[in-house]
Order: structure tokens, then sequence, then C-alpha cells
């Protein structure tokens, strides 16, 4: 448990990262999203496949994708990542945050609030930020309103275990 912010140590990630980042990225996905996306899609979710992808996206192979993680006592806990808009809509200035993701037993203990603070603290002045949530993840909905964020009125469905969720963009900006 994270007793006191001070201890987390938030940091640009390096490619000895991509392993970490994995493996919190599907334990969040396994915890947010059960009850939401198929059982035997979110059981499926491979660790080694996930840190060869984030191997890619660490090694630069992503142009202009920056990612940070949040580390405790050595650990990486959480992860955030920001780069150009993915949307076909977008102007060329927008930003996008593809990824917050935390150790689930590190929730709602302001980790994701530091991510979100240093994510933001790297847009230029004036820039406009969008993601995408799953419109059945309230607990991020939320936390994307507290941090300025607002529905913008644009959804998509999108295909997770063959099945089509609904997701909803945010922007900020």
């Amino acid at each position: 448990m994270v007793d006191d912010l001070l201890d987390v140590v938030i940091r640009p990630a390096t490619l000895d990262d991509a392993a970490p980042i994995a493996t919190v990225h599907i334990a969040s996905w396994r915890e947010a999203y059960t009850g939401v996306v198929a059982e035997d899609y979110l059981a499926g979710l491979d660790v080694t496949a996930r840190t060869a992808w984030w191997t890619e996206v660490l090694d630069g192979s992503r142009r202009g994708t920056s990612v940070w993680v949040a580390e405790l006592e050595g650990q990486v806990v959480g992860f955030a990542s920001l780069g150009p808009s993915l949307d076909e809509d977008a102007d060329r200035d927008t930003l996008q945050i593809y990824t917050i993701y935390l150790e689930p037993s590190f929730w709602g203990h302001g980790v994701a609030r530091e991510l979100m603070r240093t994510v933001l603290s790297a847009v230029p002045g004036g820039a406009t930020v969008t993601l995408w949530v799953l419109a059945a993840n309230d607990r991020a909905r939320h936390f994307y309103r507290r941090n300025g964020f607002v529905a913008d009125g644009v959804e998509r469905l999108e295909e997770f275990g063959g099945d089509r969720l609904k997701e909803i963009r945010y922007r900020r900006g």
C-alpha cells in the first residue's frame, strides 16, 4: 500500500520497464474489466506478448510516444503513455493519452493522480488532449472528469474478445 506518496517516483520509462509495465497492464485489465470484457479474453492476456508490444513502444518504434512509470521501492506499480492523437478528426496538435493503469492494489491512493499530473505537465500550453475509455468503466470516467476531462460526444465500438463494447472519448483543453 501507499502510505506516503513521497515514496512514489514518477519517471520516464526505459526498455527495462517493458515486462513490469506488461504485468501491471494485464493485472489492471483483469481487475477493472471483470464482468465487462469476456472472461476468456481476460484470462488469455499474455505477459510475454504484451512485453514484446511494450518493448516496441519503449525502443522508439512508435515515434512520438512518451511513457512514464510510477515506481515504489524499485517496483513498477503504474504507468501512463501519451502521444499524437490517433483519431481521424484530430488536429495536428492534439495529443492522446493512450494508457494510464495501476496495479489494482494501488487504486485509490493518489498514484494515478500523480501520473496524470506528470502526463499533463508534458502537454504544451493550449494543446488539446483526448483519451478513450470504456463506457462501462465508471471508476475511470469519474477519475478523468476529476482531472478536467469531459466527454465530447464521440463514441465508438471496439472489439474485445468477440464482444463489441462502447468507448467514449474524453477531451481536455
